[in-house]
Parts: structure tokens; sequence; C-alpha cells
């Protein structure tokens, strides 16, 4: 009921139908997946604990993509590519029951569940499909870019069911869910592209096309309505809405076409033509309108304007064909077909076809989970493997091979072969090795194809160099910095080691690499001067025999005794020897090579890993271990290895035939008269050093090639390297700058407060002898007895032998008069009485010392005008304590 109500719904919304969401449960995949990892793999499943996380996150930001939004392509699409890759890494069977429900038909709440990976792919991409319909159907139809986008997206739509039917269901290992057989998802790719078409028929009526063209879009949309209807009869899947909806739109787009070529026909003055047509219209029309019960409102306005706008012309087209034209009606069967112009095609999106590809570190995609489900030492071990493979394959036995062509080349060049023996066999015209070697050169593009060889490599060696530069550049950038910091922190505070010391590995490369490349450079000049040497004769090669013709002069035929005959067969059976020998060469270094392409170490690797961690479980596994399985897999290239000595061994035996024979052509042709002439032999020679020197021209650009391909991988990551360590090293030192910069704060706010103590003693000092000069300067002597008491000073006090008496103990006072902070000088006041007698108290912990006195010098008045206060201390006044 739930799928019906969404028909009717989506049927009341427009004219065009959208394919539903599957819907599914939420379930991780990460638990399952886990313990595969745990009990099939040796590495710890903690290892991909953000791998785990990734897919959990992607498959449930794909299944809830329920909306029409482009975001949700993107997040159907990674999903996708996840599972595909997943495939390759974990049974299809891997322990998660996907349950989904169906969208279309009657059983729309009876979930499908199956342990697939293959099972959810289907259904992932079924969801990618509806995202596409549905995209298609939220586009403006009303404008012209709007019609557009939506027919690109129906026929995405249609791609990806036309790639779930042929790619996906077939390797399902199962039958094929409900919605996704063949005849459903035949039907719903008809449908697709029909509505594609129509959005172009729509466009094309908008754009004021010519009748003619818009009866041939509408003939094919019908078509397409058609075969979706037919599909559909044979589905158990799509509902009869559906089919109401398919056929009702076959009908009306076969009348439309119809009417469109009635329309061309009056303006063609075909009337007879023009009436048969509107009739054959207007019953199109009027079947379709038999599906009015089961058709939205959309689609009946649309068969109801059109039967309208039908009988109104049909009408008048009668009536001027039976009153003015006269022309015979045609019957249907006269009429002819309408043709057909067909604008759409299923279209499988790349990121379907091609997501594999798409996934990397940087991938549309994103990257690969669990690419790294091998312990990385195997992958080590793998490399250390190849490389020793490659060099074992190349430089000892496929560069002996090619030495061996070069050296035996390098003899017929000296004993002027087989120009000699061509010149005399074939006095006039070319000889046909030569002229098959023109064929080979001109077929190839000669000298074109060695210049753009060159400018690839030197594109590709550019690309090195700019790596190595780039990394050179971040390295003294560094050095730069780090020598800055040391010279403004000094050497006792920047203890940081320098990179030299910090990565050696690293900066050892520069000057290892740098090696290389200035080899390489060295050997692309000799390549390169090669090449200016015979580009002239190379071009010459790759022209007209008539070019070839002219430069090889012709001789006279020479009268061939029979002991020349037989010295010039001798030599050319030895000639055809070499040719045979370096064409067996070839194929052994092609057979070799694919040889060396197929040699996958990888699959033993895992078994002797597993052998490894079963015996020896506490040993981490190293690639050294894998030393015995090395040696044993290299063995199988010993054969290749004793090929070549025998092929040493047969070259120089050949080698020696060949002088011997040339030698014996010779001396006959001293003997007799079989003179040629020597420019006809040197021309003849010159071609055959030349193709000679471009194959070995093409062999070292494919050799220089290779070599700056697997230097660029080096160089790259000897990059990545140095970005790392750069920015490494920057953080360090934006955090050592700032640990040695609070040092040397600290170190001057300690050395500015000793500065401010000591000048603050200084200035304390100073204080205390400018008091000690003002208070000798206010003494005077005193006339009266008691004045003298009074302010004698200390020395007086000590000649008249008064002591100075301890304070007596006592309790502390309840209210005490505010303490007097400052000293001041005595002043005589003879009306005032003398002050009372000072309060003994004995000092207890927490009082302050309070000089006597000091309330009476404080509050002293002189003519009721308070008297300046002194600040030195009388010492003839005492002490007194006082309780806080």
């Amino acid at each position: 009921m739930a799928e019906t109500s969404w028909t009717t719904r989506t049927m009341q919304n427009g004219n065009i139908l959208q394919i539903p969401f599957r819907r599914t449960h939420n379930i991780t995949l990460s638990e399952p997946i886990k313990k595969y990892i745990e009990t099939k793999y040796d590495q710890h499943p903690d290892t991909f604990t953000r791998d785990l996380q990734i897919i959990d996150q992607l498959r449930k930001d794909a299944v809830n993509s329920l909306e029409p939004h482009s975001s949700g392509l993107v997040k159907l699409q990674q999903y996708a590519a996840q599972l595909v890759y997943m495939s390759g890494k974990f049974p299809i069977d891997i322990g998660v029951d996907f349950a989904w429900l169906p969208s279309l038909g009657y059983h729309g709440n009876h979930a499908h569940t199956e342990n697939n990976i293959r099972f959810e792919l289907a259904n992932v991409l079924f969801n990618l499909a509806a995202m596409y319909s549905q995209l298609a159907l939220a586009s403006n139809r009303a404008t012209s870019d709007g019609l557009k986008s939506a027919a690109a997206n129906f026929c995405f739509a249609a791609g990806v069911l036309s790639y779930l039917k042929t790619s996906i269901i077939p390797e399902l290992r199962s039958a094929p869910p409900e919605e996704m057989d063949t005849s459903t998802l035949e039907g719903l790719e008809a449908l697709m592209l029909a509505q594609a078409q129509e959005c172009f028929w729509q466009k094309a009526v908008k754009d004021g096309l010519k009748d003619a063209s818009i009866a041939k879009l509408a003939a094919k949309v019908s078509d397409l309505y058609s075969e979706a209807g037919d599909w559909a009869l044979k589905s158990n899947s799509i509902s009869s809405p559906w089919i109401h909806h398919m056929n009702a739109k076959h009908h009306h787009f076969a009348a439309a076409g119809q009417y469109r070529a009635a329309c061309d026909c009056l303006e063609k003055r075909k009337y007879g033509e023009e009436v048969a047509r509107l009739r054959d219209s207007l019953a199109c029309v009027n079947l379709a309108l038999r599906e009015n019960s089961y058709i939205n409102r959309a689609v009946q306005a649309d068969l109801n304007g059109l039967r309208t706008r039908v009988q109104e012309d049909l009408k008048r087209a009668e009536k001027d064909n039976d009153t003015i034209y006269l022309v015979p009606e045609p019957h249907k069967s006269e009429l002819k077909v309408l043709d057909r112009a067909s604008m759409v095609s299923a279209k499988v999106p790349k990121e379907v076809s091609h997501s594999q590809e798409m996934l990397g570190d940087h991938g549309a995609l994103g990257r690969p989970l669990f690419a790294k489900l091998v312990p990385y030492s195997v992958h080590v071990a793998a490399s250390i493997y190849a490389d020793r493979r490659d060099r074992l394959v190349n430089q000892h036995i496929i560069a002996e091979l090619e030495a061996m062509t070069t050296q035996i080349q390098d003899l017929l060049s000296s004993l002027n072969l087989p120009g000699s023996l061509q010149a005399l066999e074939k006095p006039l015209g070319l000889p046909p090795s030569l002229a098959s070697h023109a064929d080979e050169v001109r077929q190839a593009n000669g000298v074109h194809k060695l210049h753009a060889i060159v400018a690839d490599t030197d594109k590709l060696k550019q690309n090195v160099r700019q790596m190595y530069q780039d990394g050179v550049d971040l390295l003294r950038t560094e050095a730069g910095e780090d020598e800055a910091a040391r010279r403004k922190f000094g050497t006792e505070r920047w203890t940081r080691p320098t990179a030299a010391n910090a990565v050696p590995k690293v900066i050892s490369q520069v000057n290892d690499i740098d090696g290389y490349l200035n080899q390489a450079d060295t050997s692309d000049r000799l390549v390169h001067e090669k090449m200016r040497e015979n580009e002239s004769l190379i071009r010459l090669l790759g022209g007209t025999d008539r070019d070839l013709e002219d430069y090889v002069p012709s001789s006279r035929r020479a009268t061939m005794s029979a002991k020349v005959e037989r010295a010039a067969n001798t030599l050319r059976a030895t000639l055809n020897e070499v040719t045979r020998l370096e064409s067996r060469r070839r194929k052994k270094v092609d057979i070799l090579k694919t040889k060396a392409k197929d040699d996958d170490v990888l699959p033993d690797l895992l078994r002797e890993t597993s052998r490894l961690e079963r015996e020896y479980p506490m040993q981490p596994i190293a690639a050294a271990q894998f030393e015995t399985l090395f040696d044993t897999r290299l063995e199988k290239y010993d054969a290749d290895t004793t090929e070549v000595k025998t092929e040493e061994a047969e070259l120089e035996a050949l080698g020696q035939r060949i002088r011997q024979a040339n030698q014996a052509f010779q001396s006959a042709k001293q003997t007799g008269d079989s003179s040629t002439g020597g420019g006809r032999e040197t021309a003849l020679q010159n071609l055959e050093n030349a193709y000679s020197t471009y194959k070995q021209i093409l062999r070292d650009l494919d050799t220089g090639r290779t070599f700056y391909n697997s230097l660029g991988g080096i160089v790259s990551r000897f990059r990545d390297d140095c970005r790392n360590f750069v920015y490494t090293r920057r953080t360090e030192a934006q955090r050592m700058e700032a640990d040695v910069s609070d040092a040397m704060a600290g170190l001057q706010l300690q050395q500015q407060n000793s500065e401010n103590l000591l000048a603050r003693k200084q200035a304390q000092g100073q204080a205390q002898q400018q008091q000690q000069q003002q208070y000798r300067q206010q003494q005077h002597p005193q006339s009266s007895h008691q004045g003298y008491h009074q302010q004698s000073p200390p020395q007086a006090r000590m000649m008249q032998h008064e002591p100075l008496q301890a304070p007596m103990p006592q309790r502390p006072l309840q209210q005490l008069p505010p303490p007097v902070t400052s000293v001041q000088s005595p002043v005589a006041v003879p009306t005032a009485p003398p002050p009372p007698p000072p309060q003994h108290m004995t000092w207890q912990e927490g009082m302050p010392i309070l000089f006597a006195g000091g309330q009476a010098g404080a509050g002293a008045k002189a003519n009721g005008k308070p008297q300046p206060v002194d600040g030195r201390w009388d010492p003839a006044q005492g002490l007194r304590f006082v309780s806080r």
C-alpha cells in the first residue's frame, strides 16, 4: 500500500515518472570486517580503525541520501566504488545480512535479505539510478537548459540500470532480487530513455523547430514508451498504474507525431495526406484516453488539449479539402511510416564504469579503504624482489643480448657488409632487404617518432628535475632558517642538530640523485648526437623509394664468375644467419619481458609470512627473512642466463665465419671482373648503418624513458621526505624559539629586578645621608634647664648617665591611638602641658614598633595652627610597643 500511495502521489505530480528509492535498515559493516581481518589476515584490525569508521559512515550517508541532490550522487558513488574495491579484498559473504525493501510493485513491506556484498552493491546502484531520475524530475523543464539537464540525468539513470543488468546481476551468485530481474531493469531503462527523448521533443517544440523534425522526435518517444510498456508487462514488479501510464504516453506521442506530420503536409500542400494523418492522430489520442481512469491529471490534460487541437484542425482540413482542394484522402496503410530521430542513449557514468580508476589519495571518489591489508614488510620484500628481478633480467640478460646485436652490427659495418654484397647482387634499384627496412622506418614515422620520443622523454626528465629541485630548495631553505636561528639565539641555546646530522639518509640522496641525473644527461647527449649524425639518412629511409633510388647510384652489371658466385652465396647465407639470430634474440627479449612482468611474488610472500608468524610469533617480520624465497624464485631465470652464454658462443663462431666468407668474397672479386663501383657500395652500406643506428636509438630512448620513470618514483619520495622533514623542523623550531624566548625574557626580568633593588638601596642610603645632614643643621644649644632635658641629644643623656628603661610587661590596651609612622623633631611649646608618660608594655609578635611622642608631635599646634612634622626619630623619646 505504501508503494501504491507513492505511485499515486508521483502520478499526480506531473507527466514524468521517477524511480523511487529502495530503503534499508541501519547496520554496521565494521564489526564483521574487523572479525574477518582478525581470523583471515595476519594484521591487527586496529590498524584499520579509520577505514572501519569510514566504511560505516559511507554506508550511513549513502542509504540516507533519499532526497534529489547532487551531494547524494557523490555519496552513493563513493560507497559503490568502495564496495567494488572491497570485493577484491573480502569474500562476498563476509557475514553481514543486508536487508533492503523493494520500491516498486505491491510488496513494499517485505524486505529481501542476503549475506552478499554484491547484493548491497546492486541496491546502491539501483538507488543511484533512482537519484538520477529524481534529479531529472527536479530540473526546471520550463527552460532549455533545464530540459537538457533533465535529459542527461535520465540517460545516466538508464546507463546505471544497464550497467546493473549486464555487470552486477550476472556476478551476484544468487537469484536476482525483486525489481532487479531482466524484464524490470529493461523496462525501467526504456522508460528513462523515453522520458529523456521526451525532454528533447519538448525542447524542440519550445525552440520552434520544423514540424517534420518534431514529428521524428515524437515518433521515437512513442517507440521507447512502447518498448518500456512491453517489458513492464513481463515484469512482476512494475505496477499497473505505471503500465497504463506508459501505454497512454505511447499513444500520446504517436498522435503528436502524426499531428506534426500533418502540419508538415499542410505546409507542403499535401492536403489529402494532411487529413489522413490528422484522422490517425485523433484515433491515437482516443486510444490514449481509454487509460483515462489510470493516468494522472497532467497526462489527461495533455491528451485533452491535443485532442481538441487535432479535432479543430481536422474539421478545418476536411472542409478545405472537400470544398477547395478536392485531393483524394489516402488510406492509412498507404501513409509513409514516420522517420525516427533518436537523441538519447544509455550513458554509464564514469564514476560507475571506471570507479576503481577514480580511487586514490587524491581521487575523486576518495582513497581506497583497506588498501594496506598486507604487512608492510611484505610490500617492502615485494619491492626488493622486483628490483632484483628487473636488475637480473635487464642488466644481465636483455642487455647482454642487445650488446650481441650491437657487436655483430659493428662487425658488419667494419667489413662494409651487406653493402658490398648488395651492390654486386643487385646493381640496379633497391635491394629487397633495404626496401624492407625502409618500409619499417616509413611505417613507424621515422625521424618524427624519434623526435616525439625525445620530446616526451625531455618532459619526463624536466618533471623529475623539478621535483628534485623542489626537494633541494626545501632543504636549502630549512638550512638557512636553522642557521639564522642559530645566529640569533646562539649555539648554547639552539642545541638541535643540523639537517645533515638529523636526516643523513635524505641528505645523502641529494648527491646520489644529482649523480644519476648527470649520468643520464651524458647518455642523452650521446643519443642526441647519434641522432644528429644519422638524421638525414634516417629521414631518407623514411622517405619515398624514388628518393632512395636517387641516393643509391646504379652500377654496371658485373660479370660474376662461378667462384665469385659461390663466395657471394656463402656470404649471403652467413648474413641470413645473422638476421635469423637477431630475430631469435628479439623474440627471447619479448618473452623474457613478459615473463618478468607476470612474475608476481606477492602470493608466495603472503604464504611465507603466514608460516613465519606461526613458527615465530614473537619475532617481527622483516624483508631479510625472504632471501631464501627470492633465491628460489630467481632460479627460474637460470635457463635464460645459460642461453645468453650459448648465444655468446654462437656469436663468436658466427663472427669468425663472417670474416672468412667476406675474405673469400673479396678475393674472388679481385681475381675476376666483378667490380661494381664504390659509390653504390658506400651508399647501400650507409643506409644499412643508418637503419641499425635507428634501431639502436629506439632501444636507447626506450631505456632512457624507463629510467626516468623509475627515477621519478625515487625523486617523488625524496621530495615528500623533504617536505615532511621541513614541516617537522619548522614546527620544532617554533616550539624551541618560544622556549628560548621565554627563558631569555625571564633572565631579563630577573636582571631588571636586581637592578631595581640595587637602585632602591642606593636611593635609601642617599636619603639617610640627607636626613643626617638636616638633623645636624637643625641642632642648636638651649638656655633653659627644662628645655635642656627635653631636647638634649643622646650624647647628652649618656653624659648625664640616664639609663634607658626597659618596657614593663602589661596587657594590651583595648583602644590604642593611631600609629605614627613618621619621626618628628621635638618642638618646644612652653604653654602646652607635658605629654603623658609612656605606658610600658611587653612586646608581642605582631605588634608594631611606634616612636614615643608621636601622638604629641602629630597633634601639636602652635597658636591653633598645626606645626610641621619632622620625619626624623628623636632618640630621647624612646620606643613604645602597641598591639593591633
